[in-house]
């Protein structure tokens, strides 16, 4: 595999790669190393962050696969209000049925994602405003350092903007400095600084 040519190992997202995606984001859920030991259940950070995007925005849900193994994916939401209340609707009722807020230890790392299942975020004004769309983007350590992050997010980008969306804004932990010097390189500028985390957006526009 070359640096010139990765878009190569880029695909749609096909239904059966749900527990292949579920596993990437628990393996890459500590500020990009892997959470599984952070976690009694080990599909619950999954819940939040792959599957819903796999529910509601399929066609824009990209994955990285080489020899048979799904490496990495990235996944968008084209509006962030719809998507937001399509979770409110159809996809939270149901896991709060299945984890109520005293599933685990108050001080446990399950039971902060619990919290976030009651009690979803809502994304600032401001930020969707201009940067309606969001995105999440995961890739093991044998996908990293050979332009594949970069070109996942090509790919996505060239998705959101064909959808109308005029830009995008992710979240990321301010102490990930990888993380925000990859963004930054692609074009992402700093729009918020909540506690510990920053919140960054740029035009869909290559």
């Amino acid at each position: 595999m070359t640096r010139s040519a990765p878009t190569s190992l880029i695909r749609p997202y096909r239904p059966g790669d749900d527990d292949a995606l579920y596993d990437i984001c628990l393996r890459t859920g500590d500020s990009g190393e892997d959470a599984t030991h952070r976690y009694t259940d080990p599909r619950l950070i999954g819940e939040l962050f792959v599957g819903p995007y796999l529910r509601f925005e399929p066609e824009l849900a990209f994955v990285i696969e080489e020899s048979g193994q799904v490496l990495g994916y990235i996944l968008g939401a084209r509006d962030t209000r719809a998507f937001e209340a399509a979770c409110e609707q159809h996809w939270w009722p149901p896991l709060r049925r299945r984890y109520p807020l005293d599933a685990f230890p108050s001080d446990s790392a399950d039971a902060s994602l619990v919290n976030h299942i009651h009690r979803p975020g809502r994304a600032d004004d401001d930020v969707v405003a201009d940067y309606p769309a969001h995105l999440h983007i995961d890739l093991l350590p044998p996908a990293q350092g050979r332009g594949l992050g970069r070109a996942l997010m090509q790919r996505l980008l060239a998705a959101l903007r064909e959808a109308g969306a005029p830009g995008v804004h992710l979240g990321v932990g301010a102490a990930n400095e990888r993380a925000v010097g990859f963004y930054t390189r692609l074009g992402f500028e700093v729009l918020k600084r909540p506690p510990r985390a920053l919140v960054m957006g740029r035009s869909t526009a290559m």
